[in-house]
């Protein structure tokens, strides 16, 4: 981690702006890079020189986008078949079930949350491609969910004193707890669809 810092803060301000949005874009492409840290400690190093949230999170948002968008675009392009053959892997059979069966029901807003989620949130462009979800549609909802995540990134960054292990601490605090909110939320989504399907079926005559 202190080998990255170092090396973030050689790269002049351009160079530190393109090797952001490099690792955002590059997040959903190989889901195991560590994107998360790569723009915190960017966006530490640029609160630090001449940077701006603005810019750090405007870099942040154009690469995560385009790489959402490409992935989604190869889901699109072959669908659900290809990306299990392909990422057996990620793109379980039973996984892809789930998922499919969550977009189906839930629409935009099981694209919002999972894209909070750090374990699944790679997967969710191809699968929304390859079930057929709109791309302007796919695009905003991954926008609002990518925005306000690096959004809190950013200002966590800029907020931040002189240790980055300590503001590394507290994103990984602030993911915890937008996971446990996002699964708290989906789990009350639901048993409210539970409820309200066994009331209709009580009321049937």
């Amino acid at each position: 981690m202190h080998d990255l810092l170092n090396w973030l803060g050689m790269l002049p301000e351009p160079l530190l702006y393109a090797a952001i949005l490099l690792a955002a874009f590059a997040e959903n492409v190989f889901p195991p890079l560590p994107a998360d840290t790569v723009v915190a400690l960017g966006a530490f190093v640029a609160a630090r020189g001449t940077g701006t949230a603005l810019g750090v999170w405007g870099a942040t948002m154009i690469g995560n986008i385009v790489g959402a968008m490409l992935m989604y675009s190869l889901g699109k392009r072959y669908g659900m078949p290809w990306l299990t053959r392909k990422f057996p892997t990620v793109f379980s059979p039973t996984t892809t079930a789930q998922f499919v069966d969550r977009f189906h029901k839930h629409g935009l807003w099981a694209v919002v949350l999972s894209r909070f989620l750090p374990a699944i949130r790679a997967v969710v462009p191809p699968v929304a491609g390859a079930i057929g979800i709109h791309a302007i549609r796919a695009a905003m909802a991954m926008t609002l969910a990518s925005g306000v995540w690096y959004g809190v990134v950013c200002w966590l960054a800029f907020r931040a004193g002189a240790n980055a292990d300590a503001l590394l601490a507290r994103i990984e605090d602030q993911q915890r707890i937008i996971s446990i909110v996002v699964v708290t939320l989906v789990f009350v989504g639901v048993v409210w669809v539970v409820m309200r399907r066994r009331a209709r079926a009580s009321k049937a005559p």
